[in-house]
């Protein structure tokens, strides 16, 4: 039943009447402003910052409790517009904020959505390139950059090389942002291809580049996530719908295999805000003629809704002590799946880890007071719209650090130093076994 009616709700036309019409900063300002005020009970709207030329960075969440972070509800985002000249993902995301509210409450999985998600979007990273965008161009113009004429999707630190750049405003706020935040599924839109791309974009042989593949730990739930965008979409599971750009297989790539990218977006939030996010490259064009828009959001609603469910994968909880009260900083996760930043509790003591279904030990460490392991057996938890829930409970528990946070640096290189150190030693041991098995 929730299925069918989804799929009316996304044949319906859009009521409210939201014209497809590429809208300039006042316009969209405007909107957002109306949204909140007819939906005050299900909306939160909030500059996180503002831009080089003082335009500000607007966020519209969406969710039963919108205003703040509640315990057991996970967080999730889309951006859009990074690239100035990009921006069918920045009108898309203006219709999604329409097709919410105007079906909560009519539409059970919308409802249900709503319900257990706090979904925040921001149609617009970069507003000052929109503006300066005055040639629509398919392929490329200067309203790429930001006004100092920075890549923001070049612009934040990287987890592999020495990023020697100025970080913008537009960035900053970003980053502030994510660190302010829960969050735990995330997506960021851009144009100029057709294809879902993942982690990392970035690379070093402790991730694999040297076969032109750069793999994180979550690799399998990473194409999991790209392949429900575009499996969901109209076309981009096709994989070959922009004739100048490479087949991608099911319409997905990894990042690195494409091509090299330092101070990614994508990669920054899953090593330092533990938050997986996908890069969905949406148009083969960049700034294709307002005619099409109406096209692009039929190919695209079904996959933007689809894709913020997979937030309820795999198992979410907190780490308490015998008192019930909340312990923050406890490292949780997945054996197997370490992160070279691992992944720790937020203040309210909460985790989430993405995890396909499947069999998982999770390890929950408190630093001075041991770990504790739990085998779980996680279901596909995205279609009951919550992950597995599991409490981890330390009957002692030592001061914690206030700050457990990791340093902003290129933990790779580190890494790889770490690797290229213990190799000769195990070397030596296999060859001391080789010669003990030979003697005896």
């Amino acid at each position: 039943v929730e299925a069918g009616s989804l799929c009316l709700a996304l044949l319906l036309p859009v009521v409210a009447g939201l014209e497809f019409s590429y809208h300039h900063s006042e316009q969209l300002e405007t909107f957002l402003k109306e949204v909140h005020q007819q939906h005050p009970s299900i909306t939160a709207l909030r500059s996180i910052g503002r831009s080089v030329a003082g335009r500000d960075l607007w966020v519209l969440v969406v969710g039963r409790f919108p205003t703040q972070h509640t315990i057991g509800i996970p967080e999730f985002k889309y951006i859009a517009n990074m690239h100035g000249d990009e921006t069918v993902g920045r009108e898309l995301l203006l219709h999604l904020i329409d097709f919410l509210v105007t079906n909560d409450q009519s539409d059970p999985v919308v409802t249900r959505l709503i319900n257990s998600t706090r979904i925040h979007i921001m149609p617009s990273m970069n507003p000052d390139g929109f503006e300066a965008t005055t040639v629509h161009d398919c392929y490329y113009s200067e309203g790429r950059f930001n006004k100092n004429g920075e890549d923001l999707n070049r612009n934040f630190p990287d987890v592999f090389n020495s990023n020697n750049v100025t970080i913008q405003p537009e960035t900053q706020a970003v980053i502030n942002w994510i660190q302010n935040e829960t969050f735990v599924l995330s997506a960021n839109l851009h144009g100029g291809a057709l294809v879902a791309s993942y982690t990392f974009d970035n690379g070093n042989p402790a991730t694999g580049f040297l076969q032109g593949y750069s793999r994180s730990r979550d690799d399998d739930v990473f194409i999991h996530l790209a392949r429900t965008y575009s499996s969901n979409h109209a076309s981009m599971y096709k994989g070959n719908e922009c004739g100048n750009k490479p087949v991608f297989p099911y319409g997905i790539t990894n990042g690195y295999a494409w091509y090299q990218l330092k101070g990614g977006m994508q990669d920054y939030n899953y090593i330092w805000g533990q938050c997986f996010e996908i890069t969905l490259e949406l148009s083969c064009c960049k700034y294709p003629p307002a005619s099409q828009l109406q096209a692009f959001w039929n190919d695209n609603k079904a996959a933007l809704i689809e894709y913020i469910k997979q937030v309820h994968l795999g198992v979410k909880g907190q780490v308490l002590d015998r008192h019930g009260q909340p312990i923050p900083n406890v490292i949780v996760e997945a054996k197997g799946r370490e992160h070279i930043c691992p992944y720790r509790t937020n203040r309210h003591g909460e985790y989430y880890l993405l995890l396909l279904p499947g069999s998982y030990v999770l390890n929950a460490t408190a630093p001075g007071s041991g770990s504790i392991l739990k085998t779980l057996l996680v279901p596909n938890s995205p279609e009951n719209f919550s992950a597995l829930k599991y409490d981890f409970v330390f009957p002692e528990v030592s001061t914690l650090a206030r700050d457990a946070s990791c340093p902003i640096k290129p933990l790779y290189q580190d890494f790889e130093s770490i690797s290229a150190a213990v190799k000769p030693t195990l070397h030596f041991l296999a060859l001391m076994t080789v010669l003990y098995t030979v003697f005896k």
